[in-house]
């Protein structure tokens, strides 16, 4: 069960992760300041959830509504600061983090609360002779789902196809037609609402407590850097060799997990760098 506990907690980081990966492969922001929609969703989840299925559906459209008002507020507030560095950007996201960080500890005080799933889907499965919890396989259906239609959007829509358009070629783009200010801000919207519903779908897995948001963050970061920002299938399969590793690290030796899940990190990049160099310096 440890193995499907990772996968779940490896979709968990996809959603969050997917939508970090859209803000910097369109934007070319670092958005340091994602990991606390997490912990916004799912201290709606704590608020909204009342044991029942419609509980948890007001907590999913309150928090698609807040994803979506935060991406455009972020949006322009990150606007001047378009041209000024990762560094600049950087500062800004950190900045309005602590924040949040700060609000989100002001009411809801400093100590880690309760979320619960849907009564419905509080009870256990039997897989193996061992029992499960339903709601994480629901979850990973649900998780699995958003895989899927994001690959489909970006791959097979108009809108996807302008999203390839821009970051690959912003001012060609722009000279076709599409108004890439505008992909921007959808981009950065659509990834703050990804990271807010991943809070609210997966609170009673990461629960909302003061730090979440930077676990989430740095675990985030690290699906990025490994899947890059470019491709659905590579997000999504560095998102589940995260949540094996930090799952199992933290089963096996709870000290030595984080240490772990960089020295994959480091292999994973090592792997890249042998696979890559031999283009550098061939002939188109």
């Amino acid at each position: 069960m440890t193995a499907l506990d990772g996968v779940a907690f490896g979709l968990l980081l996809f959603v969050v992760a997917a939508g970090l990966a859209l803000i910097t492969g369109v934007m070319d922001v670092l958005n340091l300041a994602h990991g606390t929609l997490y912990l916004l969703g799912a201290y709606l989840a704590y608020l909204f959830t009342d044991g029942s299925v419609l509980g948890l559906l007001v907590a999913l459209a309150v928090g698609i509504a807040a994803g979506t008002l935060g991406g455009a507020a972020l949006a322009a507030a990150l606007r001047p600061l378009a041209g000024r560095g990762h560094l600049d950007q950087a500062l800004a996201t950190l900045g309005i983090a602590f924040l949040a960080a700060d609000a989100f500890a002001g009411v809801f005080g400093a100590t880690s609360l309760p979320a619960d799933p849907p009564i419905l889907l509080a009870g256990r499965v039997d897989i193996l002779g061992r029992g499960y919890p339903v709601y994480r396989l629901v979850f990973i259906l649900v998780a699995a789902a958003v895989a899927v239609a994001l690959h489909w959007a970006v791959r097979r829509t108009t809108a996807g196809l302008m999203l390839r358009a821009t970051v690959s070629d912003p001012a060609m783009a722009a000279a076709t037609g599409i108004h890439t200010g505008r992909v921007r801000v959808a981009a950065l919207a659509v990834g703050a609402v990804l990271a807010v519903t991943a809070g609210v779908l997966g609170a009673p897995l990461l629960g909302p407590a003061p730090g979440v948001d930077t676990h989430v963050l740095v675990l985030s970061l690290i699906v990025v850097v490994l899947g890059g920002a470019g491709s659905i299938p590579a997000t999504l399969a560095a998102a589940l060799l995260v949540g094996q590793v930090q799952t199992l690290g933290v089963l096996a030796a709870p000290a030595l997990a984080p240490f772990a899940l960089f020295s994959a990190l480091f292999v994973v990049l090592v792997l890249r760098g042998h696979v890559a160099a031999p283009a550098v310096g061939r002939p188109a």
